[in-house]
């Protein structure tokens, strides 16, 4: 149960919860075991047998203290049956059991309420955790995962774990204590027909074991195929358009029917050993009752026997407040195998080691003043390397502009430049420093970046706009709007810049998003931008509303422009023509196209197409 464990430590900081849920549960299993003590005088009573101590007992030591105990209550009956008579006697234990059976209760609620601070809390810091975590992880974690596959461990397993483990708690905590107090007076009762049980119990126990050892494995499999099926969901919502258009309905639909059908497969499979622990506890613990009735019975009826028949059908009814506890712990020992496997799951996020972190003397860089130098930089995604020994300088205030077939590296050096991927060899200088001895946040603190999709959240045009400024004030949202040329579509929508904008921003055109998304790099107001193939996907109207606010943005700023449609960066300093991840060109729009060269090859094939 070593994720069970893992998961455990989220406990610490409800500490005063688990102590109280302790207490209580301590309280209810003394009063939960004298509530059936309580009877043995009832039953003697009402049977008429002679279980009248006439001298107080003596203390013998701690060996007999069980005895001394029993001895001392029959004592103080007999002495109430001689002054006060049988019926008032029996009045007062009924009520007396009344009032053990009240506070039994009481402790039981008292406990299950502090519980129920102690399993959310824990439920809301491992979603936190699991949440902060996927925020902190590199883009080369997720580009390796599939979506729904996250979702379903933040979602499903999460609520997995606080089903079959949190649940879990209290029978872990409270069973094990009413066994143990109730195994002790079983003990004071006779010690003989326990030894007896304690032969019998381990018995059922391997046989309840031996049935769960799959369950752990079996529903590992259904947790991964919870996240397969969710990514065929997500994937369905993102492409819907593309499967009604090609009429693919039935071919996704089929797809998503074998993940669920697997995956029904499997929970019905976990969920037949799962109702499998109650039955066969329950039958176990019949068959240990039947054995113990006729060994106890035995003890009863032979002569001189020192067990007495009241007290052995108190036995009885003892052995079954172990037997209901035994049960809740079978229960629970299958709960937790089956939370296991989301457990594991959900580590496995959380023990992930962040492989783009800072330094721990990392240097938080103020301002950019000089140069950016790509020196001799190399850099791989899986096996084959997309740059090799890349190098390049921008200078302050200039546009530098990327071209190149697909795959040639353009957009690899704008993931690189920001530190969403490190280099494999080489450096990435800025004003003379390695970005991997500069803090993570004051590096992207000095870049705005606006990529090819436009990424917009459901929210207000306002909070897209200051995503990165969340103290900017009107003023200034308004003139990054209008640099981004925005302002002239925002105010003719309904409620202007307090207009949400739906999932992705999928109330407004292409061109809209974009320029909101220039809007959103200008307000940040970074010394060096990054645009990545920014209007490329893009109508030409849009294009060149798009490529006005563009302009402007990049005035008196260090660009990095990459750019699929070569109209867009005629006016850059320089062109950087790119193939296979090395530069095969470099120079102004002018002097390239004089060349004949590669950039000529780009610039005639998009007049042409």
């Amino acid at each position: 149960m070593g994720y069970f464990k893992d998961i455990l430590k989220y406990e610490k900081k409800y500490r005063k919860y688990t102590t109280l849920n302790i207490v209580f549960n301590i309280l209810y299993a003394i009063f939960n075991v004298l509530s059936v003590l309580a009877f043995i005088p009832v039953l003697g009573i009402l049977f008429g047998t002679d279980n009248s101590v006439i001298k107080a007992p003596i203390y013998d030591g701690f060996k007999s203290i069980g005895r001394y105990a029993k001895d001392n209550f029959y004592y103080f009956i007999s002495q109430k049956i001689e002054n006060e008579g049988a019926v008032d006697v029996l009045l007062f234990i009924c009520l007396l059991t009344f009032g053990l059976f009240l506070f039994k209760n009481l402790f039981r609620y008292l406990a299950s309420y502090v519980l129920a601070y102690l399993r959310n809390g824990i439920v809301k810091d491992l979603r936190d955790k699991l949440y902060r975590k996927i925020i902190e992880l590199p883009i080369a974690y997720f580009s390796e995962k599939r979506k729904g596959d996250t979702i379903a461990r933040m979602t499903v397993d999460v609520q997995e774990v606080e089903v079959s483990f949190l649940t879990s708690l209290e029978a872990i905590v409270r069973e094990p204590l009413t066994v143990v107090i109730s195994l002790t007076m079983m003990l004071v009762i006779s010690i003989e027909l326990t030894l007896f049980v304690f032969i019998l119990l381990p018995v059922s126990g391997f046989i309840i074991s031996s049935i769960s050892k799959k369950l752990k494995a079996k529903s590992q499999k259904a947790q991964k195929e919870t996240g397969n099926f969710l990514s065929f969901i997500e994937e369905t919502l993102t492409g819907l358009r593309i499967i009604k258009g090609f009429n693919a309905e039935k071919v996704i639909e089929d797809k998503f029917n074998i993940s669920t059908t697997k995956f029904r497969n499997l929970m019905t499979s976990v969920l037949h050993r799962k109702n499998l622990a109650s039955p066969m506890s329950e039958f176990l613990g019949s068959a240990t009752i039947i054995a113990i009735l006729y060994y106890g019975g035995k003890l009863v009826l032979e002569n001189n026997s020192p067990l007495k028949a009241e007290e052995f059908f108190g036995y009885i009814v003892l052995f079954y407040t172990v037997l209901n506890p035994i049960k809740a712990i079978t229960t629970a020992y299958y709960n937790i195998q089956r939370g296991e496997a989301s457990a594991e799951r959900i580590m496995e996020v959380l023990n992930t080691e962040n492989s783009i972190t800072d330094k721990p003397n990392a240097i938080i860089k103020q301002g950019f003043n000089s140069q950016i130098e790509f020196k001799d930089i190399s850099f791989k995604y899986k096996d084959a390397y997309v740059l090799k020994d890349f190098s390049l300088t921008i200078n302050i205030g200039e546009t530098v502009a990327l071209v190149g077939q697909s795959g040639s590296g353009k957009s690899t050096l704008a993931n690189l430049i920001t530190r969403f991927y490190d280099v494999n060899k080489g450096s990435i200088l800025i004003d003379g420093t390695n970005i991997k001895d500069v803090t993570k946040k004051s590096l992207r603190d000095l870049m705005g970046i606006v990529s090819q999709d436009s990424i917009l959240f459901n929210d207000t045009i306002a909070n897209n706009i200051k995503l990165g400024t969340q103290h900017a004030t009107d003023e200034a949202i308004l003139e990054a709007a209008n640099i981004a040329n925005a302002d002239e579509f925002i105010q003719n929508l309904p409620e202007k810049y307090q207009t949400n904008i739906g999932d992705s921003g999928n109330t407004l055109s292409g061109g809209q998003k974009q320029r909101l998304s220039i809007a959103r790099a200008v307000l940040k107001n970074p010394p060096i931008m990054v645009l990545d193939e920014a209007t490329s996907a893009l109508d030409s109207e849009s294009e060149q509303l798009v490529q006005i606010a563009l302009e402007k943005m990049m005035q008196n700023r260090t660009s990095f422009v990459i750019a699929h449609r070569l109209s867009t960066i005629q006016k850059a300093d320089t062109i950087v023509v790119m193939k296979k991840g090395k530069i095969v060109e470099q120079g102004k729009h002018e002097e390239l196209l004089a060349k004949k060269g590669e950039y000529f090859k780009l610039v005639s094939m998009q007049s042409l197409s």
